[in-house]
């Protein structure tokens, strides 16, 4: 049997050596764990970000003029444009720093055009947010009850598919504008980026949602109009929101010069592993 001394010798000599070691240890496995989330082999992170946040854009999106066709009355047009709207913003402020929450291959496009964004992760970026998209809108379809063509976007039934194109156009060009303004000023991982993309969305599909959609999201559209069995005008979800992306590239030029900056490259990557192409400017 210890005596009190050899036993308070013995604590004195636990609390003299265990602690360090301890620490030392913490430290390297926290080290290695940092390390290998900031691994560019971790694409796979960023990946998941994409099909998780576009998931829950279209479920939302999507979900909301199929319920309101399944239960009429308890949805409204102003509910179903505000609706996505509020997602994005959430989506933006939660996983923007992982993957900087494109949701969108428009919005993809545009970054890399920027130089905010290699192009070689564009594809995976793309079929990302297809996947997503699409298994949203499978579910919707068998949980709802109904068809996820009731949840696409296709040009109003007085409007032609080429005036719903120039539309889709124009819409995206301000969609994108807000996206490569926020991101090269206030970076699109903050709560500035959410407020200003969530509220045009909103604004958008409150005046443009009978024409077109109000899609200005190539991704978001083909999910419940493939599983919707109706692609017959999905051209103008294509075409117009690029060609609107493009200009809103353009003009982001003219009026801030070029991309590659810190902010903006940690807008549009997050910041896992972000590759900077010019990282002398802000």
């Amino acid at each position: 049997m210890s005596t009190p001394e050899q036993s308070g010798g013995s604590k004195r000599q636990v609390r003299a050596v265990q602690p360090h070691d301890f620490l030392d240890a913490l430290e390297e496995d926290l080290a290695d764990r940092l390390n290998d989330f900031h691994d560019p082999r971790q694409e796979w992170r960023r990946l998941v970000s994409e099909v998780f946040g576009t998931f829950f854009l279209v479920l939302v999106a999507a979900g909301a003029p199929m319920v309101m066709s399944r239960y009429p009355g308890t949805v409204t047009l102003a509910a179903a444009v505000t609706a996505p709207a509020l997602m994005v913003m959430a989506i933006i402020m939660f996983m923007g720093k992982v993957s900087g929450a494109h949701l969108n291959p428009a919005v993809s496009c545009a970054f890399a055009a920027r130089g905010d964004f290699p192009w070689k992760r564009v594809p995976a970026y793309v079929a990302a947010q297809f996947v997503g998209a699409t298994a949203a809108a499978l579910l919707l379809q068998v949980v709802v009850g109904n068809s996820a063509q009731l949840g696409g976007s296709y040009p109003g039934a007085s409007t032609s598919p080429l005036a719903a194109c120039v539309v889709e156009a124009l819409l995206t060009l301000g969609l994108v504008s807000v996206i490569l303004g926020t991101a090269s000023g206030a970076q699109s991982i903050g709560i500035a980026a959410a407020i200003g993309v969530g509220g045009y969305i909103a604004l958008a599909g409150l005046w443009a949602a009978p024409l077109s959609g109000a899609s200005m999201n190539p991704a978001r559209t083909f999910g419940p109009n493939f599983v919707g069995a109706d692609l017959h005008t999905y051209w103008v979800y294509i075409v117009g929101p690029f060609l609107g992306a493009m200009a809103a590239v353009a003009m982001s030029y003219v009026l801030r010069g070029r991309g590659g900056g810190r902010a903006g490259s940690l807008a549009a990557q997050g910041v896992l592993d972000p590759e900077i192409a010019n990282p002398n400017e802000a």
